[in-house]
């Protein structure tokens, strides 16, 4: 089963009950399998998607590695090195023969067993043709250690020019010997740092609920684990306990601490009919509710999954560095292999030795970890730092398109407003009372799923009238709703709605357009096809709209307002927040269209919605930005998802993205000009002028020291 390494099972992957592992690689996100693993591209070891727990295998296997090379390279080093400490201590104990065989011993546990995962994953990668890192580390290290293997047992095939004053082959167990420690080392540091790209994720899975208190059909009541919880069942929640699925309240009145979903501090009465959202914190009260979300359908597992998902995606900024990555370890064995040529044809003597050593320096310098590494981690650590503040990207183009945006395109109703409206003007004509018009009006809205609707419904309930049966319910898209009542036609929409039912309404046309002047959304109303009044419903700009937009204007970014709404209301709202232009009366199919032609027109552009009508034009969008509050699907077709629900989170996206960008761009920086002054110099390019010289040691050191630096760079995002 998996053996496909593309293989992708979204749903064992972010439930925070989950107990099947899916794991991928950082450097190359599309490689899946069940389980860890090594990546078959780049030698990686492959991660948990979601690390439910703090994965330290791979770690713990590179430590002990690390740890048996240390304790064998050190007296490696210092033997082979003690002719340069002061009194050559180690020339009056040991003969030349006598040093070469001890450094043999020592050495081959190093370069056998603590460099033995290096070796099969160099020997993987030519056999699947994607050399990699591993590669070069393999190649490095058996030349230098096959090389000394052989002048040591079998010293007479060398000629004499290959020989010391000793009168033996020199050879280079300590090069082998400390480039596996030191590499070893950078491993070890590069996997801690990775373990904390994970900590975003780590946090969010804790904030989950353990269990559940279930109440039985017969009243009794008993704990259960979170994961057997389903959907319908009666669930108790205590003071001071955690929500611990999606739900409706059914009985019960309490404070619950929602800060986990708004990052807003104040407590949020909740009582009958109100929805609960898990982990967050039932603080006073205790509550009874209905499971209506389980499982990985909870927003905290959707958030998680969301996460994780982005963590692993590419930017299209990285496929210049998978591009170069792709070509460069080819290129780096042919100037390897140029430096053996050159440095064995027309080096000094004895120049086989410093063709060997400066061959080896070049392979081991060269390692690309560095490049492939620059843009995975800094994706890894800005989407950790986002969805802690309530801002999800679902990939990683999203996040380096987001600093580009110069336009946004916003929907007015639940993005603008509170997306609760409430029912304010009943004005029906002189031959119908308010409470008749109202009950015909609420009963036929009974049938749609309009936020209007449910206003109306509201209003009229809290009016005390009675509705009636609806038969022949039918929602015309964009347009209104239609429908009988104890037996008449009663039509309710837009002007559209009337012209196409032939209802003449133009006497009414100017107090609807007073109105809407006032912000409020009109609705014409017909019955048994002659006009009957208006309708006119008002929902609340957010408190934290203007402030929003003015940080957004700050930015340079020109705001436009695209409703289905009137002209008159729309820009009555517009007015209010100084939204620089108003596109009214759209119908959901249209909004895409609108889109479109500002990116025709050169602008980048951002779409922030919140519902079902909005989700293709949140798709076809430069970026897509969904509110929480908001749809489902809506949250599916966007980018980037403000949990809160606030216009505010746009600004705080934007920076994330920039600083990101900046992250990666300083990363491959570093990568690019590491590489190109390293391999210059490993190859001996300063040796003509300066006699200098660039030992494989040390290019394991400086190789092992890139790839951690540009992992703590990306690190720095978290603050």
């Amino acid at each position: 089963m998996f053996k496909n390494h593309n293989c992708c099972h979204h749903d064992q992957s972010h439930s925070p009950s989950n107990t099947t592992a899916i794991y991928t690689c950082p450097m190359h996100p599309e490689i899946r399998q069940v389980g860890p693993g090594s990546c078959p591209k780049c030698g990686m070891a492959l991660e948990a998607l979601v690390a439910e727990s703090e994965d330290l295998a791979e770690l713990n296997n590179m430590k002990k590695r690390f740890f048996t090379a240390t304790l064998f390279t050190v007296p490696l080093f210092i033997i082979s090195m003690g002719d340069l400490l002061p009194g050559r201590p180690i020339s009056g104990l040991m003969s030349p023969t006598f040093k070469i065989w001890s450094e043999f011993f020592l050495a081959t546990p190093v370069c056998l067993w603590s460099a033995w995962p290096f070796f099969v994953k160099g020997l993987d990668s030519i056999k699947r043709k994607s050399l990699n890192m591993f590669t070069l580390i393999g190649l490095g290290v058996s030349v230098s250690y096959i090389y000394s293997v052989v002048a040591t047992l079998f010293p007479d095939l060398f000629p004499s020019s290959f020989r010391g004053m000793d009168g033996h082959v020199a050879v280079y167990y300590e090069a082998a010997g400390v480039i596996v420690t030191l590499i070893l080392l950078g491993q070890v540091l590069e996997l801690k740092a990775r373990n904390q790209t994970g900590e975003a994720i780590k946090k969010l899975l804790g904030l989950a609920a353990k269990s559940a208190r279930k109440i039985l059909d017969d009243g009794t009541e008993v704990d259960i684990p979170l994961d057997q919880v389903e959907v319908g069942d009666k669930l108790r929640v205590r003071p001071g306990e955690k929500v611990p699925v999606d739900g409706v309240v059914l009985e019960g009145k309490s404070s619950v601490d929602e800060s986990m979903i708004t990052g807003e501090p104040i407590p949020v009465t909740k009582a009958d009919g109100d929805k609960v959202v898990g982990a967050t914190i039932n603080e006073t009260g205790a509550l009874v509710m209905k499971a209506e979300k389980v499982g990985s359908e909870t927003l905290l597992s959707r958030i998680i999954h969301m996460v994780a998902e982005a963590q692993r995606s590419k930017a299209p900024i990285q496929k210049l560095a998978d591009t170069v990555a792709g070509i460069f370890v080819p290129v780096v064995i042919g100037i390897s292999i140029i430096t053996f040529i050159v440095w064995a044809v027309w080096g000094p003597e004895p120049a086989f030795s410093f063709a060997v050593i400066n061959t080896v320096s070049v392979l081991i310098i060269a390692c690309p970890c560095a490049l492939g590494l620059a843009t995975p981690m800094s994706i890894m650590v800005a989407t950790g730092r986002g969805a802690l503040q309530g801002i999800l990207f679902r990939d990683a183009e999203s996040i380096e398109v987001l600093r580009k945006i110069d336009t946004l395109v916003v929907d007015k109703t639940g993005t603008l407003t509170l997306g609760k409206p409430k029912l304010v003007t009943v004005k029906p004509e002189v031959k119908f009372s308010d409470v008749e018009f109202l009950a015909y009006v609420a009963s036929l809205e009974q049938g749609s799923e309009h936020p209007l609707a449910q206003a109306i419904v509201d209003g009229a309930k809290e009016k005390g009238v009675n509705l009636n049966e609806i038969k022949n319910f039918e929602s015309i898209t964009g347009k209104g709703v239609k429908g009988q009542i104890k037996g008449k036609d009663i039509a309710l929409g837009n002007k559209a709605l009337m012209i196409d039912l032939g209802i003449s309404f133009e006497n009414s046309l100017e107090v609807a357009e007073t109105y809407r002047s006032e912000g409020q959304t009109i609705m014409f109303v017909a019955i048994n096809g002659s006009f009957a009044g208006l309708i006119g419903v008002a929902d609340p700009i957010k408190e934290s709209t203007p402030s929003a937009i003015k940080k957004l204007h700050a930015e340079g970014i020109k705001i436009i307002m695209l409703t289905g709404d009137s002209k008159t209301t729309a820009e009555a709202v517009a007015k209010k927040l100084g939204i620089d232009d108003v596109i009214a009366e759209v119908l959901p199919q249209d909004k895409v269209d609108v889109v479109t032609r500002f990116q025709n027109e050169g602008s980048m552009v951002a779409m922030a919605g919140d519902g079902i009508n909005d989700a293709p034009a949140l798709a076809k969008a430069h970026v897509g930005i969904a509110m929480g509050t908001g749809t489902d699907v809506a949250m599916e077709s966007a980018g980037v998802t403000l949990v809160k629900g606030d216009l505010s989170g746009i600004a705080k996206a934007r920076n994330i993205s920039r600083a990101t960008m900046n992250n990666i761009k300083q990363n491959l920086f570093f990568a690019f000009f590491y590489n190109a002054v390293g391999i210059p110099i490993a190859a001996g390019i300063l040796y003509p002028v300066f006699g200098l010289l660039l030992s494989p040691m040390i290019a394991a050191a400086a190789m092992s020291f890139s790839s951690v630096s540009v992992i703590g760079n990306a690190l720095r995002l978290k603050k």
